[in-house]
């Protein structure tokens, strides 16, 4: 099946001769959840930009659903929904107009009865009538969103969408993203919050200094580069670690033994640990095991390249 956005050699040179992105290769298949994440100044907001017509690039190709985004892009921008960091609404209108008038920018035919859903879905349905000014920020940032689903796309980019927004909002936006995966959409996000990637995206792609430097589905990607750590508390405190655990490479943290080892490594090596713990006449009282989060391999990923 066709990749419903596909990036191929993609390049973005500014005219001060920063280079943003470097050679960007990119599918992302339709119906899935797509979080992209890299530190600020990575080419985040750039490469949206690119596939949104925002920003024309300057070597390769993006085509949305099949239509070239320079030679069909009417085609393509109808396609697309887009939710930007800045807060770009315009203060006067009320919530009702602007959100409609977004649908009409699109060419399509009035709807009201989609608007009215859009609005009750948001939380702003109490609010039509008011103008921007009057609302506060998270409130504006739900007339965005409001304003990007207005004409129906089928893809859905949320950039740094629950950026400043209080917990509220944030789940009433996660509960909305996954009710527009059911009906088919394509999302596609950028966030800091990492746990947010970790519990709404299907694949995760990382990119740094205008590369794309991972994507993998984010369950491979835990099992993959994620860790875990045999945490043992220990009777009594220890000068040195035995020679005859040298092997397992044992981390002395005050009254604790750290054992670390790889998610796909041999679960027998633990076994093994504790029966020479045991053999060197080391006890503990209690231990625990805990796992790399998507932060911590995010973390990881990003060190490696600097």
């Amino acid at each position: 099946m066709q990749p419903i956005i596909s990036v191929e050699g993609l390049s973005k040179t500014y005219a001060g001769g920063f280079q943003a992105l470097k050679n960007v290769n990119l599918a992302i298949e339709k119906g899935e959840i797509f979080a992209l994440l890299g530190p600020n100044g990575a080419g985040k907001t750039t490469l949206i930009s690119v596939i949104c017509g925002l920003t024309t690039p300057t070597e390769g190709t993006v085509t949305v659903d099949g239509f070239d985004i320079l030679k069909d892009w009417r085609a393509a921008r109808n396609l697309i929904g887009l939710v930007p960091q800045e807060l770009k609404t315009d203060a006067f209108e009320t919530v009702w107009a602007t959100v409609t008038f977004s649908r009409g920018l699109f060419g399509r035919a009035p709807n009201p009865a989609h608007i009215e859903k859009v609005l009750r879905d948001l939380s702003l349905w109490d609010k039509r009538k008011d103008r921007i000014m009057t609302l506060s920020g998270g409130m504006k940032r739900r007339v965005m969103i409001a304003k990007a689903l207005s004409h129906e796309p089928e893809i859905l980019f949320l950039d740094e969408p629950t950026a400043g927004v209080d917990v509220n909002l944030r789940q009433d936006m996660w509960k909305l993203v996954r009710a527009l995966q059911v009906a088919g959409v394509t999302i596609i996000l950028t966030t800091h919050y990492i746990d947010e990637a970790e519990q709404m995206a299907d694949r995760i792609g990382v990119i740094s200094k205008g590369e794309i430097i991972l994507v993998e589905e984010k369950t491979e990607l835990m099992r993959k580069l994620g860790k875990k750590q045999l945490t043992l508390h220990l009777e009594q405190p220890l000068a040195v670690i035995p020679p005859a655990l040298s092997a397992y490479r044992l981390e002395l943290k005050g009254t604790d033994l750290v054992y670390t080892y790889d998610e796909k490594g041999d679960r027998s090596a633990i076994a093994s640990l504790l029966r020479d713990l045991t053999g060197c006449g080391v006890r503990f009282k209690d231990l625990q095991t805990t796992q790399s989060s998507l932060e911590d391999i995010f973390v990881t990923l990003v060190s490696d390249r600097k």
